[in-house]
């Protein structure tokens, strides 16, 4: 096996092609399957009684761990059979707010809109859309330089995502997106959520399957544009969801929305041992270290799996 080091590895969308969205960014659950066989023939694996005793003692086993974000269907129904057969575990992190407003979040809007239409015809409608006054300028330059550097985007995908996600003010992100989303698809958010996220029958199935559920915040905001209130809101009420459906943690375990240093604060990471939380992870490209777990442990280092074979998207 390579390199003997404890790597955290990040997916999202899981599912096979769907040609409803033929520009959707998914890895393929076949690529999926390909990916682990990978690692196994690698690095292994590490248990969920071996991470979580590293994280208790500072010292990293060596082998991949994953991790899931968002709460997606996909992990129920193409994830979850693929783990047990092979007697793995994950770690599924939940923006639990979806339960709350049965609605999509818009950060999902803007990947089925894109998976959907082809970018520069969406950003020709954005465009007009979009006026400068509600636009926040602040942090421009460096959102525009810190985001989506590990991603294969066109330029147009860039534009969109990083005009939705990072630079409109937040009182008009969700009247854009919708408007976006009357205009394209003629569901309602409201009526595609159901085969979207994970049901809290289906969170409770893989919380007694033994896999660890944690938060993703409530809402899934870049924390670092929140208010210190705001940012406790959305830590702590997301907890306290998930306790309601599991009645207890596996681990008390927190992940940065879109993730990366330009998301969160020091003021985030306080909050977060305040909290209690036991480890929470970012988006760097690198393995975890002992100086990670005993100095860092709420950024700890995420891989995404498309810095590994097998897991790029095909479209």
């Amino acid at each position: 096996m390579n390199s003997p080091a404890m790597k955290a590895v990040m997916y999202h969308y899981v599912r096979p092609f769907d040609a409803d969205y033929p520009n959707f960014k998914n890895l393929h659950i076949d690529d999926f399957e390909k990916q682990l066989d990978y690692f196994d023939e690698t690095y292994g694996f590490v248990s969920k009684k071996d991470f979580l005793k590293a994280i208790e003692t500072g010292k990293p086993t060596p082998g991949v761990v994953l991790t899931f974000d968002d709460g997606f269907k996909d992990h129920f129904q193409y994830v979850l059979p693929v783990l047990q057969r092979r007697n793995l575990w994950g770690i599924f992190y939940i923006t639990t707010g979806v339960y709350t407003f049965r609605s999509l979040l818009d950060v999902h809007k803007i990947h089925l809109l894109l998976g959907k239409i082809p970018s520069p015809q969406l950003f020709e409608v954005l465009r007009g859309v979009v006026s400068e006054e509600m636009l926040s300028h602040k942090n421009v330059s460096a959102f525009r330089e810190a985001t989506y550097q590990l991603q294969k985007n066109d330029d147009h995908t860039n534009l969109v995502k990083r005009t939705l996600n990072y630079y409109i003010d937040y009182q008009f992100r969700t009247e854009v997106i919708d408007t976006l989303m009357s205009h394209f698809f003629e569901a309602s958010p409201s009526e595609i959520f159901e085969e979207f996220y994970l049901s809290e029958k289906e969170l409770k199935a893989m919380h007694d399957a033994g896999m660890i559920l944690g938060s993703h915040t409530v809402n899934h905001p870049v924390m670092s544009k929140l208010s210190l209130q705001e940012q406790k809101e959305e830590i702590i009420n997301s907890f306290s969801f998930l306790k309601s459906i599991t009645g207890e943690f596996h681990a008390k375990t927190f992940c940065y929305p879109y993730g990366g240093f330009h998301t969160f604060t020091d003021e985030t990471k306080k909050v977060l041992n305040n909290e209690h939380v036991q480890f929470s992870f970012n988006v760097e490209a690198r393995p975890i270290s002992v100086t990670d777990l005993v100095h860092n442990r709420q950024a700890l280092p995420r891989f995404d799996c498309n810095q590994f074979p097998f897991g790029n998207c095909r479209t």
